[in-house]
């Protein structure tokens, strides 16, 4: 099973969007992932009417996560940018020619691997994929800088307010 790059790129854009926790402008992501701004254009636009995105035109406007990324499940995101549903000629009934499709096992032992995959995914989370002990390196590859502390934070080697 291969993922499409639409899909690839959906989560790229998601994950970055999660990262940067403020507006962007579409050449920052072109920039970061090294991707085609005609290619994101088209992924922006979708994960927008998906419902994924908020986007503003304009003077102060950009891109921006409109869910918290809790809440984004990766299964469930995956199933809709996924265009191949199609996994094997059997999954098809106008285009299947299979003389044993009808006895034959493997459509629903293969059904029931991909439901598991989206299921695994399910159980995670856009959240999962931006914290941890990466999420550092990741803001620094991507966004080319780490946020500021928070107020009363304190980070290794620092020493606490006064």
């Amino acid at each position: 099973m291969k993922l499409s790059l639409f899909s690839d790129y959906s989560l790229r854009v998601l994950m970055y969007a999660a990262l940067k926790g403020a507006p962007f402008q579409l050449d920052e992501v072109t920039d970061a992932y090294t991707i085609s701004r005609h290619h994101l254009g088209k992924v922006v636009n979708r994960l927008a009417r998906l419902g994924y995105l908020d986007t503003q035109r304009g003077r102060g406007g950009g891109i921006r996560l409109s869910l918290d990324p809790a809440s984004i499940r990766i299964g469930q995101l995956l199933r809709k940018t996924e265009d191949q549903p199609v996994f094997v000629e059997c999954f098809d009934p106008a285009a299947n020619r299979c003389p044993v499709a009808g006895s034959c096992r493997l459509k629903g032992f293969l059904a029931e691997a991909i439901l598991d995959f989206y299921r695994s995914l399910d159980r995670h989370s856009l959240k999962d994929l931006v914290e941890g002990p990466h999420l550092e390196a990741m803001r620094l590859t991507l966004l080319g800088s780490t946020p500021s502390p928070a107020i009363g934070e304190v980070h290794p080697g620092e020493s606490p307010p006064p």
